[in-house]
């Protein structure tokens, strides 16, 4: 039952602060990524499809883009299509291999504890009669690479796996995994399946060379990354066919049609040349502040779960969800936000419902200790003050809502 807070900390307090640890679900737009947006709201404004003068100047900023984002994944510009974010990238991936390949067969691979913007898709193909085989994870949320391949048919068309779970951090051994989708087709000699990975969570933090990784399909978000919301892109290697869901004018060489936001395009673009250069650093760093964080409330705060991996190499490096029993995570949310601290509970998709993590409940988790998970997730302007801010009141908030539990 969720439990608002009674009384609210006095908001003039000089103490209260304000401390953001909801980087998974959204970040603020970085002043680099802004400055490359500015010329195309009002300078080169015109439409990129257009024929005269400044609608060559947007198709000109357009191509850069494309060049720039290809160059950053080492793709080729024709492997990119621009889309509205990471959502839309899945759904243009799942879909688009599905309609266009439905003639091979209608069986698709995934996991449990994939974004919805993947569940959703699967679970929406398979009431049109498509069969969708699960891969059970464990306790960590880690699959078996030899689990993947056993559930490989003839008539398999798509493998569909997050490369870092939004949720709980866990990190996908995806080169590992698109071996062995290469050698199951040099084996079998056929094409099938195709390989797509959700990397929204993990272009800031994870290489995403796509030869490395050996996908065929990869979407990136602006909105996880320091850019720009609303945009993100499709990479789709070569050779690869997808149908269309969106029809109109044929922009993005036919897979995608509709004007190309191209302020928000350029927003993105740079903030995906900035993530990767700065990720092994930024990256390290926020490992030091996961782990001060962890130390502190195992330190402080009894009877609490890790829930994913352990903080290290297979863990995103600012991912840190907990399960505090014997409370709600909701209320914990809400109450944390009085004190000007925000993070969530899961996924930003599901906030705004009761139920528990479809993730934390595949991991075997019980309901009760679920439901008193919360998500911090760290960014690029966090330090170690936030965390010292954030321990100032959730030990007490804790302690606070276990009284009220046991009272009700």
């Amino acid at each position: 039952m969720l439990t608002a807070p009674k009384k609210k900390p006095n908001s003039k307090s000089k103490d209260k602060k304000s401390a953001y640890f909801d980087h998974a679900a959204g970040t603020y737009l970085s002043n680099q990524a802004l400055a490359a947006m500015m010329p195309f709201f009002n300078k080169d404004f015109g439409n990129p499809s257009s024929l005269h003068s400044e609608g060559k100047k947007a198709e000109m900023g357009l191509k850069d883009s494309r060049r720039m984002a290809a160059d950053l994944i080492g793709a080729l510009p024709e492997n990119i299509v621009f889309t509205s974010g990471g959502t839309e990238s899945d759904n243009l991936a799942i879909y688009g291999i599905a309609k266009a390949h439905e003639k091979h067969g209608k069986h698709i691979i995934s996991s449990p504890i994939e974004h919805h913007a993947v569940i959703n898709s699967l679970e929406d193909l398979k009431k049109q009669g498509w069969e969708i085989t699960y891969v059970q994870p464990d306790s960590k949320g880690f699959i078996k690479i030899g689990d993947i391949v056993k559930a490989i048919r003839p008539d398999t068309v798509l493998i569909s796996l997050a490369y870092a779970n939004n949720e709980i951090g866990t990190i996908y051994p995806i080169p590992e995994i698109g071996k062995q989708i290469l050698q199951y087709r040099k084996t079998n000699n056929t094409i099938y399946p195709f390989f797509h990975t959700d990397a929204c969570q993990a272009a800031g933090y994870l290489d995403l060379d796509v030869e490395k990784l050996h996908v065929d399909l990869m979407a990136i978000s602006g909105s996880k990354i320091y850019g720009p919301k609303g945009v993100g892109m499709l990479y789709v290697r070569r050779g690869v066919t997808i149908k269309p869901q969106i029809m109109g004018g044929d922009q993005e060489r036919g897979a995608r049609s509709g004007t190309e936001n191209t302020p928000g395009i350029a927003g993105l673009v740079k903030a995906l040349e900035l993530a990767q250069k700065n990720r092994e650093k930024e990256s390290a760093r926020l490992e030091v502040l996961l782990k001060y964080l962890w130390e502190k409330i195992h330190k402080l705060i009894p009877d609490i779960r890790l829930n994913g991996p352990e903080i290290g190499p297979q863990r995103l490096p600012n991912n840190l969800n907990i399960s505090f029993l014997d409370t709600e995570g909701e209320a914990l949310l809400l109450y944390l936000d009085e004190y000007g601290i925000m993070c969530s509970t899961g996924s930003a998709c599901a906030a705004r419902t009761l139920e528990p993590s479809h993730v934390l409940k595949a991991l075997g988790i019980p309901a009760v200790e679920a439901r008193g998970a919360a998500r911090f997730s760290l960014g690029m302007r966090n330090t170690k003050k936030d965390i010292d801010y954030l321990m100032k009141y959730l030990p007490a908030t804790v302690k606070k809502l276990r009284e009220i539990s046991r009272m009700n």
